[in-house]
């Protein structure tokens, strides 16, 4: 049986710092395939792959569409486009804006859903507003497993607390402690992901 092999990740402002932190703690072994929305601009120059690349031991890319899923891999939305999953490979979409955003946290957190079901694991770091609540939402619906930065800590709390506030997480959790619940719940198979109410306490 898989383990929880399918991390999506949402992050905006102060998403950089957290993801940095967050891959840093990330082993080059990691069973298990990352994908990452921050919202930027859509004419930027997204730098984000090689920050990551450089800050942790897996590699990071901007993916192409119908790219083949390979795990130990970051996977970063590019500019201007949703980035979506399907059963074993990647789309990229320049559909409509959602939460003001393309890319947005939502449409990757649906679509991971529908594809893999309790092999996702939902992920809403710092930012303001609430991309990757409704998304998140969808994880849980389908029996994956949704944390949340600790708003607390976040730079921004805005959407870590909405997701916190609408969704039934199971971790609220500091960016460094992260890393190990998703190196835990990648090699455990699904269905056994119990001890994580451990790491759950209350956010105001």
């Amino acid at each position: 049986m898989p383990g929880h092999d399918i991390i999506v990740i949402a992050a905006s402002a102060g998403g950089v710092e957290a993801l940095t932190k967050l891959a840093s703690g990330l082993p080059k072994n990691l069973p298990a395939a990352l994908f990452v929305v921050l919202h930027i601009p859509p004419q930027a120059d997204s730098v984000l792959p090689r920050i990551l690349s450089r800050t942790g031991t897996l590699p990071a890319s901007h993916p192409i569409d119908g790219q083949t899923i390979e795990r130990g891999r970051i996977y970063v939305a590019p500019p201007d486009r949703h980035l979506l999953l399907g059963r074993g490979h990647i789309h990229l979409a320049k559909g409509p804006k959602e939460n003001g955003h393309r890319p947005a946290a939502d449409p990757l957190f649906r679509t991971a859903a529908q594809a893999y079901g309790r092999r996702v694991v939902g992920v809403v770091l710092s930012g303001n507003l609430q991309d990757g609540t409704a998304g998140l939402q969808a994880v849980k619906m389908r029996g994956g497993v949704a944390i949340a930065q600790n708003p607390a800590e976040a730079l921004y709390s805005g959407m870590p607390r909405s997701a916190c506030q609408n969704v039934a997480v199971d971790g609220v959790l500091p960016v460094s402690e992260i890393a190990a619940v998703l190196v835990r719940l990648a090699s455990e198979p699904v269905g056994e992901e119990k001890g994580l109410a451990l790491y759950r306490f209350q956010t105001s």
